[in-house]
């Protein structure tokens, strides 16, 4: 298995999500969704919200528009892994006291943007990929960070108003050595398109895709608890079935701080106008759902394999193999021992409390 980290590995772009930086009037579908159901209003009734003691339901404003129809396929949340979800999060509460106290706990404190800009530098010299892909900073990201498209260039953009000390290489994990590795790999694959994908009957890339970055995002912390894709899991939940104001009321049981708060409940009402409806953007769901069938089958899955097919699902590594082009594909240097990986993996188990008896019932 080649690991060649030569430009010729770049012959074509990865797949990522592509950011228009400019469009037509009237083409919504040169912008990513995730771009299009950002309000463009959040500032003013993020301050409307708090004038009003949060008894507000804030109402969003959008420059393109996504239409219902498109809105519908996300509006459907599960509530498969709830129990597992509110689990979580309260393991966290009992050994903190408090999402605020676990934060600081374990990921220390905030960055500011010249050690964010050195600590990446040399992450991707680890990787290999220096060079290949455009960092910016912003503080205006409702997600820690995003690995995009932007005028025909890899960009990862990361937010500066989130980013702590001690887990910065694991957003860099997800956003790098995961999405970013997996569309370079992916594209020297015979799957690298809509046609290849539909002619080898390949399953939806997700939730095996965001499901094995965040698994990467926690791999090596000293406390590995999945309390983000828990809390979003469960968010996304609760505002199919509140307004915004209720959900915030909800969240305060785990988040305490007013402005993540919001956060959260900003990204699991978008794509609404008036939320004072029920209703949420299902799509956070899938982190916490991709990493429990991930986790449930661990022991079958050849990882190194996963990365090396590109942008594809677990279920179809086997099948996929024999037609595989495995030159000059990238693998992260944390997936070298598999052995050791093996055992965070293991370790993410017990820190969640989560069992393969548990596992293996509900998927």
């Amino acid at each position: 298995m080649k690991t060649d980290r030569s430009n010729s590995s770049l012959t074509k772009l990865p797949s990522l999500h592509k950011e228009a930086t400019s469009r037509k009037v009237g083409n919504p579908k040169k912008l990513c969704i995730l771009t299009a159901i950002k309000p463009c209003n959040v500032e003013t009734e993020r301050h409307t919200f708090f004038k009003l003691d949060f008894n507000y339901n804030p109402q969003f404003e959008y420059s393109s528009p996504v239409s219902s129809v498109v809105l519908a396929r996300y509006n459907k949340p599960s509530d498969c892994f709830l129990t597992q979800a509110v689990h979580i999060m309260e393991l966290v509460l009992e050994r903190y006291g408090s999402y605020e106290r676990f934060e600081q706990a374990t990921g220390g404190p905030l960055l500011s943007k010249s050690q964010i800009s050195n600590n990446v530098r040399k992450y991707m010299e680890k990787e290999g990929c220096m060079g290949e892909i455009v960092v910016q900073l912003t503080d205006d990201l409702l997600s820690g960070a995003s690995m995009t498209v932007v005028s025909s260039r890899p960009t990862l953009t990361i937010n500066i108003s989130s980013t702590r000390e001690h887990w910065l290489e694991g957003l860099l994990r997800h956003e790098i050595s995961t999405h970013y590795f997996r569309g370079v790999n992916n594209s020297h694959q015979p799957w690298n398109n809509r046609w290849g994908r539909k002619r080898f009957q390949l399953k939806p890339l997700n939730p095996t895709e965001e499901g094995l970055a965040s698994i990467h995002s926690v791999l090596f912390r000293e406390d590995p608890t999945v309390w983000r894709p828990a809390l979003l899991y469960y968010t996304v939940y609760q505002a199919s079935r509140m307004s915004f104001a209720q959900l915030f009321q909800n969240l305060g049981r785990f988040v305490q701080d007013p402005s993540t708060r919001w956060g959260y409940c900003v990204r699991a009402k978008r794509g609404q106008t008036d939320t004072a409806e029920p209703g949420c953007f299902s799509k956070d769901q899938v982190y916490l759902n991709g990493i429990l069938k991930i986790l449930r089958y661990r022991d079958k899955i050849n990882f190194p394999l996963l990365m090396a097919l590109g942008k594809v699902s677990f279920e179809d590594v086997d099948r996929l193999k024999p037609m595989a082009k495995m030159d000059n594909i990238r693998i992260p240097h944390y997936m070298q021992d598999q052995q050791k990986y093996a055992e965070q993996l293991t370790n993410i188990m017990a820190v969640n409390q989560l069992t393969d008896e548990e596992l293996k019932t509900i998927i």
